[in-house]
Formats: structure tokens, sequence, C-alpha cells
């Protein structure tokens, strides 16, 4: 592999760079031939408190020389060097670390020194030449480590410049070079994403298909990290790793045991393998934010009950075991739930167990969030059945879009054939896989297996400094004038401390960052809004931010004012930030691994600039240009403040969050299957009917409104008197996108017709 040591610095610390000393000029002599000779780069640092910022900054830095021979003249030093190897060590397990001395004796560096250093450099004993020989040394063979196996070889094979006769038709990138359009992409990506870009032709990189050679040994190691017995890279999303795992293991007619509140990949697994499906039901709270399942869903008797119950079901299959089960988790607003307890119930009733972590593929690397994924090491007993998760790595660890994992545990007594579920994989993977996709799941493997647990606790750390920041500018502008205001947090505002009762705020963030009791709910401390919680069950992931607007409290009680969610998160979009879900008075902001200090600092910026413009009832026409354009009538010369009540007050005046609850707690009649219903729409048995004269019929598409993105009414279900609150929640959704237009929001199902200046919902329906 060609050396990139340029691009890796060498930190060198010592407060000797500017003494007038044979020892400082030595020093610099050593830069200089390294810099200048060697053509590496040199970050010098003078402090060791200088030192730890620098390498806690930088993920680039390649080797560490250390100045053993302190304290420095005129530089008060508050950090020690074991104190700096420690942390750099505790953050980077491999990076060479070498002490630069000539005082000390090798038998009197202390021991935990030792076990943390690779060498030594005797500052006048050794030539400069030698000695920045070494350093070298020390930094080519890490470089060497620090790419994974399989990007490793595809770096290599890209460096070769072999003439390529095979697919892709650019051929390493020359195909662009032969028109304007192309030559863009090309100065866009840059030679080397190009040549990296290959086809199955090339042997030296393995089969993705057969999962064989080096791709093969990649998903052997991430099966190591994150805890599989297999793993398989997917390159198609999330999305299809659900259908992979769906596809292997349930075939028509089989129950399925499926969480409502389920990514519609997992319906359409529904409709591709022709199951009949039984429904888990997610809790809600007075906010309307989503839920767990209570545990007594999981138990034989409920399942049982379920089964018996469903009318779709013939009674020669109601007592056939449901061939999977799938829970989401974390959901989308971040409660995660204790896999182990729901294991102990699903075991005794289930065949396969199935966990969408698509948000969640961190979880294994913090000590956090113990026992509450997936892939969780408790023991293994006889009667567990396997389990299989979906992991979109690209979503919060560190893979290209679309590159995700598709985890497996054999069970006690059934194990998964590797050759058995290749075949569903063979059915639903390309064969022409995209080699930097791979590489960035090889890679984001290593950056877990490194020093994933470092990754993760920054992380929550910033989180946990995030969310205390916002409640301390809050309890600031009450504590001024107990009528002020500033968004909230969903999370608790009284924890357990060694018994103690403290505010959140008070609690050291390092605490709060490993105490998962802070973060699990219970019936004891309702926070979270949820009825009969059950304890040590379900927690709420800290790095998932739930920002609350005014408006509701914690029971659901509606204000005299308030500010919709939407109306924040559109004013942010137009300030050039974007969450990740706005719901009716919560939006979700996701502080990830690429979420930085000035992510942080302007987010909060502009909610501040936000409340600046609401208080002072600024005009809309200043703050929605495009709104006020687009509906001069309703909006011109209404201000900000007006605006909120006046959404606010519809919402509360027609119990809209009351209508959203009692629509998602039915389920409703099944008259036919997923499957079936999807047939309907291809064998063209459909029409589209308008909302106003859906009742009675039978939609042949799911319609998932957003918020809160959930299904609430899937094809083949019946829209009788059962489901009227179904009904009622679209049709208000529908009057009220009249009302105030502008604020049309995604109803996955619904199409939507202008007439005579008003809209109308339609869904396609079965044909009478």
């Amino acid at each position: 592999m060609k050396s990139t040591k340029y691009d890796w610095p060498i930190l060198i610390v010592s407060g000797q760079f500017h003494d007038n000393t044979d020892e400082g000029f030595r020093l610099n002599e050593l830069v200089n031939e390294l810099e200048e000779i060697q053509k590496c780069s040199v970050i010098p640092s003078f402090t060791y408190e200088d030192a730890m910022e620098v390498f806690i900054s930088r993920s680039d830095i390649g080797a560490v020389v250390i100045d053993w021979d302190l304290p420095f003249e005129g530089i008060e030093e508050v950090m020690t060097a074991p104190e700096l190897i420690e942390i750099i060590k505790v953050r980077n397990k491999t990076i060479p670390i070498l002490l630069l001395t000539d005082r000390l004796d090798m038998e009197d560096i202390p021991v935990d020194v030792l076990r943390n250093i690779d060498g030594y450099l005797w500052k006048t004993a050794d030539t400069v030449e030698f000695l920045s020989g070494r350093v070298e040394m020390h930094l080519l063979r890490y470089i060497e480590s620090v790419y994974p196996k399989f990007f490793k070889t595809l770096v290599k094979y890209a460096k070769e410049y072999k003439y390529a006769w095979h697919t892709p038709g650019h051929m390493g990138g020359e195909g662009f070079l032969r028109g304007p359009a192309g030559v863009a992409l090309h100065k866009f990506y840059g030679e080397n994403t190009l040549r990296s870009d290959l086809s199955i032709s090339v042997p030296e990189l393995g089969s993705l298909l057969n999962h064989e050679g080096i791709v093969g040994d990649a998903e052997k190691n991430s099966a190591r990290v994150f805890g599989a017995d297999q793993t398989y890279y997917v390159l198609n999303g999330t999305s299809n790793v659900n259908q992979i795992i769906w596809r292997s293991q349930v075939l028509r007619d089989d129950i399925a045991f499926v969480d409502r509140n389920c990514h519609k990949s997992l319906n359409y697994a529904m409709v591709i393998t022709d199951a009949y499906p039984i429904y888990m039901i997610p809790r809600r709270n007075k906010r309307g934010i989503i839920g767990p399942v209570r545990l007594s869903e999981f138990s034989p008797k409920t399942i049982k009950k379920k089964i018996k119950e469903n009318k779709l079901i013939p009674e020669k299959l109601k007592g056939n075991t449901p061939k999977m089960s799938t829970l989401t988790n974390s959901t989308y607003d971040g409660v995660c739930y204790s896999v182990v307890n729901i294991k102990s119930q699903l075991e005794q009733s289930v065949s396969n167990l199935h966990f969408d972590e698509a948000w969640y593929a961190y979880a294994r690397f913090h000590p956090l969030y113990k026992n509450h994924y997936g892939m969780a090491d408790d023991a293994l007993k006889d009667n567990h059945p396997p389990i299989f998760c979906s992991h979109s790595t690209h979503k919060l660890l560190t893979a290209f879009s679309q590159a995700s994992m598709l985890h497996i545990k054999d069970g006690g007594s059934v194990k998964i054939v590797p050759d058995e579920f290749n075949e569903s994989y063979m059915m639903h993977g390309s064969t022409s896989p995209q080699y930097s996709m791979m590489a960035s799941l090889d890679v984001a493997t290593k950056m877990m297996d490194d020093n994933g647990e470092v990754i993760m606790n920054d992380t929550i750390m910033e989180a946990i400094q995030l969310r205390k920041k916002v409640v301390t500018i809050n309890n600031d502008l009450l504590e001024k004038n107990e009528d002020d205001w500033f968004f909230g947090m969903w999370q608790p505002e009284i924890v357990i401390i060694d018994g103690k009762k403290i505010k959140f705020e008070d609690v050291e963030d390092v605490v709060l960052a490993k105490t998962q009791s802070v973060w699990t709910m219970s019936k004891d401390n309702p926070w979270h809004g949820f009825e009969d919680m059950e304890d040590d069950y379900a927690m709420v992931d800290p790095i998932k931010l739930t920002f609350l607007t005014p408006g509701i409290d914690n029971h659901g009680n509606m204000k005299d004012e308030g500010i919709p969610a939407s109306i924040v998160t559109n004013y942010l979009i137009n300030r050039g930030i974007v969450c990740e879900k706005t719901d009716y008075y919560s939006f979700l902001m996701l502080n990830s691994m690429g979420t930085t200090k000035g992510k942080q600092g302007t987010l909060l910026a502009e909610l501040f600039k936000f409340k600046e413009l609401y208080d002072s009832n600024e005009v809309l026409d200043l703050i929605f240009p495009d709104l006020v354009k687009s509906y001069p009538d309703k909006y011109e010369g209404v201000g900000l403040k007006d605006h909120c009540n006046d959404i606010h007050k519809y919402f509360k005046d027609h119990k809209i969050l009351d209508m959203m609850q009692e629509g998602f707690q039915v389920i409703p009649d099944q008259v036919m299957k997923p499957a079936e219903a999807y047939h309907s729409v291809v064998g063209r048995k459909v029409e589209y009917v308008d909302l106003d004269n859906m009742m009675g019929r039978i939609p042949a598409v799911m319609i998932v409104p957003y918020p809160p993105g959930i299904p609430i009414i899937m094809g083949g279900e019946h829209l009788n008197e059962k489901a009227k609150p179904i009904f009622d929640y679209l049709k208000k959704r529908q009057d009220f996108e009249n009302e105030f237009p502008g604020y049309e929001s995604d109803i996955h199902g619904v199409e939507r017709d202008d007439r005579d200046g008003k809209k109308f919902f339609k869904t396609m329906c079965i044909k009478k």
C-alpha cells in the first residue's frame, strides 16, 4: 500500500522547542529531519494539556512523541506525562507513543507507563537521523494497521493502476473524461473514488454473494465485533435487510407477530411472504410520543388470544406457532427495550425473533445500553430461538448511505444454516455490489472495534451537556420572569443517584453517562407520560434528543397558548438546520458521532432567535416569505405568535391529539392479508376513493400519517364502524390542511386532489 505518512501528523510534546540549549537545538533538528527528509508532518505542542486537547480533537495523529523531562521552565503544568499517556491509550489503544528523554533510566519508568509506550528516544545518545528513522518506522506500522483488511485491499488494488477490461463502463473514471458532464463528476468525486468503483470480476476482493475471500473475512470480523454468529453486508439498505430476514424464514400462510410501530419495509415483508399478521400495539403518551409495547403483549397467553380472535386466520392454522416476531428497537423516539426481558417471554411463543435496530447499531459499544439490544451477551438456553438484527450502519455509525448489516445469533437448539440462509440473500442481493459501500462497513466495524466505547461516550456526554444546557436556559429565564418560556427536553427532571433525589441538571455529566437507571422509565418517576410502566423494561436513549415546545403538559392538558413544533422546525429548515422528526409539540434531533459543538451552539442560537421573533410577534412576511407569498390572503401581516396560537387553538378546540390517540389504539378488522391487498393493486382491482366516501371501504394500501409515522390502517383492513376513529382522525387532518394551507404533512398512501380551492384526500381501495 502506498505510504500516506504526510497525512498522519506526528504530535511532539515538549517545552524545549524554543530553548537555546543543546536539547532544544536537537529537538528542532529532529523536527526538520522528519519534515524535510522523511516528508512527514509534525504538530508541535508545548504542554501536556495542549497535547491532550490536540489529540482529543483529531483522529489523524499517526504517532506521539512525549518529552518526559518536565517540568518545563516558566510553564505551570497541571498534567503529568503518565496522565497524558493514559488518556491517549484509553482513546486509541494502538497509536505508538515514544518517550523522549535523556535523564531517565529504563528501570525508573513506572510500570503503568512501561505498559503503554512503544519505545524511547534518547535525546543526546543517538543521531538525529536515527531518531527520525525510529519515529518514521512506528508511524508507518501504525498507518498500515489503521486500514481494515477489506478496505486495505481495495485501496491497494485501486493504486495499482491496472488496465481494466471489465465493468463498470467508466473503467476507473476514464469514461467520464469523454464529455463535459463526466469531467465535472470526475473533478468532484476524484480519481480514488472512481478507481475503487469496481466490478465483481475482481477476484482479489472476494465475493459478496458467496461471502468468500476477503469480503467474507470482513463479514466474519463484523460478526465478532457486533456479537453475532453470522453477519452479512447488505448494500441496498435495511429495508432490504428486513426482506432477506423474512424471506429466509417465513412462508405463505405463516403467522407473524409484528410491532404496529414498524418500518414500512416490514409491512412489505408481510406482502412478499404472504403471511398472516397479528400486531403488538405500542403505548402513546398524552404528547403523542410513541412508547414501548407493554411487556404483557409478549406473553404466550396474549399471543394465543390475538390469534384466536383474528377472524382472518383459518381455524386449522390457529394452533401454529408464529414463525416470526418483529419489534422496533429503539423506537423512532429513542425508546430502547430490555431485550433480555422480552426474550424470556417470546422464546415460549415464536420460532424466530427479529429486532429492527436500524437506528441503534451503536448500542453494543457502551455499557449504558447493557441488555437493551438484540445481540446482547446473555446466557444461551436450549429453548432460545434464533435472533436476527437489522442495522442501518449508515444511519448512526459511519457507513455510506444504504450500507447496512444483518446479524444472526443462533438459537439454543435451532441453528441458521449459512448456505440455506444465503438463498434469501442471493434473491435480494445485487450481482454488482458497490465496493466503496462494503469498505465503509469494514471501516465502521474497525472504528467501533478500536475505540467504540470512547466514541460513544463522547457522543453521549455531548448529548447530556446539550440536554442540561437547555434545562439551565429554561431555569434562568423562569427565575427572572415566571411567565417566560423556552423549549424543554423529554427527560427526567429528578433522578435518583445513590439513593438521593437530585435535579437532572445538577448531576455530573459522567454520572449521567454511566448510570442506566437515570434513563430507565418507571411508574415511580412518570416523567415519560406512559401509564403502568414496567420496571427495568425500557429506557430512553440519551443521544436521541426530543425537544418539547410549549402548549401541552405531560398529562395532555392543552394550555391557552402554544407553539406547534412544525412551525419551529420549518423555521429551523429555513436557517439551515434540519431535524429528524417533527411531531405536534415535539421534534427529534439526533446527537450522533458526527455532531459537533458548532452544530449544538448554532441550534441553541436559532432557538433563541425563534423565541425573540415569537415574543415580539414579528410578521410572517419576514420569517416565512414563501408561505406568505403562496397564501397572502391567509398569512400576510400575521404575527408569528398569533400564527402559532391560531394553529394551537385549532389543535386544542378539535382535540386532534385525543383523536390521534383513539385512532392509533384501534386495530381494524382484517378482511384480507396484506399480500392479497397488494395483489389487488397489481391486478388493477382497485379504485381511488375520496376520504369523505371511504367509510365501509377496504384500503388496498397502508396509510401512514407523519407524525407519528406508523400505519394507522393496513391494506386489506376494513374501515368500518370499529375503525371510525381512524376515519375521524384522517378527516380532521384533511380539514386542518384546508384551514392552514402550506402545512401539508406527509401521509403515505394518501393522494391529494385540488378542487375548488380545497384539498381532498383520496386512497386506493379495493373495488366493490
